[in-house]
């Protein structure tokens, strides 16, 4: 496969799962390899964000050795009022104190870097860029990270928001639309999961006030499981090609087990890597 000015990188969330698309991005990086396109939505942006800014290991080191000295998931935080993640200190102090975002970098880019928000609002994905505010850039990446009822919401430009996952889980057909033919999606789940057919049951307190996002929160399930039959079918048509994990993760999206942890990074670097030694220049 050929990067060219029609390829283009999607990458899925999963909370602590994507501590693997953190170890394939790596590998990206130690072999210098930059995509013209990069979506992210969830933990697939707060990655992303450091692969735009170019900081090999950045990703890694807010998954794992962060979660080391300072836990920062957990029922303590949630009676704070900061949610079960602590989303203030991760996107507000975290980059303030121990490891700043390269912005500058960021927004010298020549390639682009988009991010997923789910708007409460309106139940309808918003994507966005930004090279200008970094007080804005870190508002839309957590807001995309905000899981839904864990998380407080978010506000972008004074709009609430919550997880891009929520309206768009893997937005591989945002890629597609904005000229993208090829990309490479890179997963959190192994090749044939599928989410199991059961709506969400939201207590009606929760969001109320966002009738539309209520909706889409009871039927993601659907939606998600949808774009991985149509992912699949673009993998089988050669239009697009899939780095996951290649055994079901027992890893889930509020894990702490620093050693589960460590072992899905390395497996995405090594995925990474044999991406890069296998199928670069092959297509």
């Amino acid at each position: 496969m050929t990067i060219d000015s029609k390829t283009g990188l999607v990458l899925e969330g999963g909370g602590m799962r994507s501590t693997f698309t953190a170890g394939v991005l790596d590998a990206f990086m130690d072999h210098q390899l930059w995509f013209p396109y990069t979506i992210g939505v969830s933990a697939g942006a707060s990655n992303g964000i450091s692969y735009h800014s170019r900081q090999r290991g950045r990703a890694r080191y807010s998954n794992i050795d962060l979660m080391a000295k300072r836990n920062y998931i957990g029922l303590s935080h949630f009676l704070k009022g900061r949610g079960y993640i602590d989303m203030d200190f991760l996107f507000y102090e975290y980059p303030d104190t121990m490891y700043p975002l390269d912005h500058e970098t960021c927004f010298r880019s020549k390639e682009r870097f988009v991010m997923v928000t789910s708007n409460c609002l309106t139940g309808k994905a918003e994507y966005f860029e930004e090279r200008k505010d970094l007080k804005r850039l870190t508002d839309i990446c957590k807001a995309s990270c905000t899981i839904p009822v864990m998380c407080p919401i978010t506000y972008v430009d004074g709009i609430p928001m919550v997880d891009g996952g929520v309206c768009d889980a893997i937005p591989v057909r945002r890629a597609i639309e904005e000229g993208y033919e090829k990309n490479v999606i890179v997963l959190t789940r192994n090749k044939g999961y599928r989410k199991k057919d059961k709506d969400f049951k939201l207590p009606g307190f929760i969001y109320r006030q966002y009738p539309a996002i209520r909706e889409q929160l009871k039927n993601r399930y659907r939606r998600y499981n949808e774009i991985l039959d149509y992912i699949d079918r673009l993998e089988e048509e050669g239009k697009a090609i899939i780095i996951r994990p290649q055994q079901p993760i027992e890893v889930g999206r509020t894990e702490k087990n620093l050693k589960k942890l460590e072992a899905i990074y390395a497996e995405g670097y090594a995925c990474g890597k044999s991406f890069i030694t296998n199928t670069i220049g092959s297509l």
